[in-house]
């Protein structure tokens, strides 16, 4: 079955406060190139939407090594112009903020999605949790965070999509579009390595991690 990873890089990062998310370096290199060497070897292409603005940055970042497309006015929209760009059976979506990601990871996605339909990496939640509003206690046992990549059969996810448009439905993952049409998602075990760069703070933690994440990975491509 042929795949493809699909990386929505359009966002401007508002609250990392450095233009373009994608565009930004960690240790050297962008988050757009982090993420799209993580999958060169891994699937059978790479499409990437982008923004106008940086078309031509992307460009020279890409050198060739994947299909770059015009994302929407959302996230959401991004993805479902990414999915119109290819062909491919199984696609994985994957946030370019989340550089760290292995081909361990990518190769779990692409099976479980194989298998059920629809995939998405989540980790479990460590810290106690509260509810804001009266301290409540809440069962973190419960719950995990959600991270990328998430897999799919491209013609589950092209539905899942098509129908939230048709009901002005939105989500913040697309995991959540497929079980808003009653469809199982498995979960695939994450990890910290898939923290993703929202803040400043992030930024900083990242260029801090980068030299360890990068010395292994030169270490498994050995």
């Amino acid at each position: 079955m042929k795949t493809a990873a699909l990386i929505p890089a359009a966002g401007r990062g508002e609250r990392l406060g450095k233009g373009h998310k994608a565009l930004v370096e960690v240790a050297g290199k962008t988050l757009l190139e982090r993420s799209l060497e993580a999958f060169l070897t891994s699937v059978d292409e790479v499409v990437i939407a982008v923004s106008d603005d940086m078309f031509a940055a992307s460009e020279a970042i890409v050198r060739g090594r994947a299909k770059l497309v015009l994302g929407g006015s959302s996230r959401q929209a991004s993805v479902f112009a990414l999915l119109e760009a290819t062909d491919a059976e199984i696609v994985l979506i994957h946030d370019a903020a989340r550089p760290f990601l292995s081909k361990m990871m990518i190769a779990s996605c692409i099976a479980s999605a194989k298998e059920v339909g629809a995939a998405t990496v989540a980790k479990a939640v460590a810290d106690s949790l509260i509810m804001t509003v009266d301290g409540t206690t809440v069962d973190r046992d419960e719950l995990s965070a959600v991270q990328t990549p998430q897999g799919f059969k491209r013609d589950l996810i092209v539905k899942a999509h098509l129908t939230a448009m048709e009901g002005n439905i939105s989500a913040t993952d697309d995991a959540g579009l497929v079980r808003a049409i009653n469809q199982p998602v498995a979960v695939v075990t994450g990890n910290n390595w898939l923290m993703k760069v929202t803040t400043p703070e992030d930024l900083e933690i990242a260029n801090a991690l980068a030299a360890t994440w990068d010395a292994a990975q030169k270490v498994d491509a050995c």
